[in-house]
């Protein structure tokens, strides 16, 4: 059969590549553009506060609030951090182009109007979250890996672009805890490549082990830096015990006579309050008409919890069907958004507490802008381009494509898909809000995938390296 005309590889490849290129550049002003200085939501007016003032409590990433007091201290605001997340963002995009720029085809010059055209990029990227920032580095860390596949003949460049990819995964990590089950699929992807290119498999596993020490000893000892700043709170730590109720709560409501021994004996005012109340409070939706209800802030403020924790073990061990009966109800809100407007898909303008408003000096903000931007996300409800699953069944059908070809930085992709489809599966977990943003990784790594294959369809379909 020939060949469609625009799969064609063309007589002079760097045409495409600059087209391509070009549109990238334009969509990088244009996002920057659009949103500056950014789009703030409760989250991010605490977490610029934290960066100003240099104290950090740890409920939010205080690596976010510290690139944030960087920026700010340049420049009043959160400007210059939204230029750094939409740089690692078309970074990552213009790296996928520059990989084997013969090979890129007519196709990626669609595709790459397609990625720029989409809310993910054209919105979110504007978006002070801590979820945009990880989407990215997580993205342009995994092509960093691509590269090092690409330059591994040449030791300079090879190692160069590896400090790289170790640096903005170890970002990644630091912004989202469950970030490091990108870690193993980084390792693995380097330790495949080193094999490839001829070395024994011991040593190839142990260059990617190594990696992956290094890469947990740099998250480590950032986060310990970063923890010398912090309030003293543990919010991890808090997070988990309002998972942990969430869970009780949740069971209780599809079971009433769940057993809560250890709270009816030690804490029987918050035992009191999930018999009486999950039933109306407990949604799989989010937690907030859980926690934030009247008749549970004192059970918070006095919470026991060792009985707390002895409950929920209960509830996974002895009760494993139920358990997973109420995280699959939770995972489904966030996977497959079925109502998705109340799952926050869109964000734009500036709200937040009006007193640390004040003290930034900053006022909300609703303008002619942010409700252009909200009726152009808005458009893309209800269509595949705002559903998480399409582009999880996506990553897969590209993991698939890419494991077929095996070229080396296929390897490197790959990883990439598999690493975000761990980390989306990780939600199964601890999922407490069905918020489109927390996938967004997904999606964006879905993008990045279509458009590295967009570069070169024919040898994708053919399987060929």
């Amino acid at each position: 059969m020939p060949k469609l005309s625009f799969m064609r590889t063309p007589p002079n490849p760097s045409l495409p590549s600059a087209v391509a290129g070009a549109i990238l550049l334009a969509g990088f002003a244009a996002t920057v553009l659009v949103s500056w200085p950014g789009h703030l939501s409760y989250d991010s007016i605490l977490q610029l506060l934290q960066g100003r003032t240099g104290i950090y409590n740890t409920w939010h990433p205080p690596v976010m609030a510290w690139l944030l007091g960087l920026g700010d201290a340049l420049v009043p605001g959160t400007g210059l951090f939204v230029t750094f997340d939409v740089l690692l963002a078309f970074g990552a995009f213009a790296g996928i182009l520059l990989l084997v720029p013969r090979q890129v085809g007519w196709a990626a010059v669609p595709a790459a109007v397609a990625v720029v055209l989409t809310p993910q990029v054209l919105i979110y990227q504007g978006v002070v979250w801590k979820d945009v920032l990880f989407a990215d580095s997580a993205v342009a860390g995994f092509v960093c890996l691509a590269h090092v596949a690409e330059a591994w003949p040449a030791p300079r460049p090879r190692w160069s672009v590896l400090a790289a990819s170790l640096l903005i995964l170890g970002l990644a990590v630091l912004t989202r805890q469950n970030g490091v089950v990108l870690a193993p699929f980084a390792s693995a992807a380097l330790g495949w490549v080193a094999a490839r290119q001829g070395m024994p498999w011991r040593r190839a596993a142990a260059i990617g082990g190594g990696y992956l020490l290094v890469l947990l000893a740099f998250v480590l000892a950032a986060s310990a830096l970063l923890n010398l700043r912090s309030d003293g709170q543990s919010g991890p730590a808090e997070q988990f015990r309002l998972l942990q109720i969430y869970d009780l709560a949740g069971a209780v409501a599809r079971q009433p006579d769940f057993p809560l021994s250890a709270l009816e004996e030690d804490d029987p005012g918050l035992a009191q309050v999930l018999r009486r109340d999950s039933a109306s409070l407990y949604t799989p939706v989010r937690n907030d008409p859980l926690v934030s209800a009247p008749q549970m802030q004192e059970p918070l403020r006095t919470l026991d919890e060792e009985a707390l924790a002895a409950d929920w073990r209960g509830l996974v061990l002895h009760h494993p069907w139920l358990y997973l009966k109420v995280r699959a109800a939770d995972f489904a809100q966030v996977a497959f958004t079925p109502d998705i407007a109340a799952c926050r898909p869109i964000f734009t303008g500036i709200e937040g507490p009006a007193r640390q408003l004040g003290i930034l000096k900053i006022a909300p903000r609703r303008d002619g802008r942010d409700f252009a931007l909200e009726r152009y996300g808005k458009a893309f409800f209800a269509t595949p381009v705002l559903s998480h699953v399409p582009f999880a069944l996506f990553a897969l059908a590209a993991l698939v494509l890419l494991l077929r070809r095996r070229r080396s930085e296929d390897i490197a992709m790959a990883a990439l898909l598999g690493g975000v489809l761990a980390f989306a599966l990780s939600f199964f977990v601890i999922s407490i809000s069905c918020d489109y943003r927390y996938l967004y990784a997904l999606d964006m790594a879905s993008l990045a995938a279509f458009f590295y294959l967009a570069r070169d369809p024919n040898s994708v379909l053919a399987g060929k390296p």
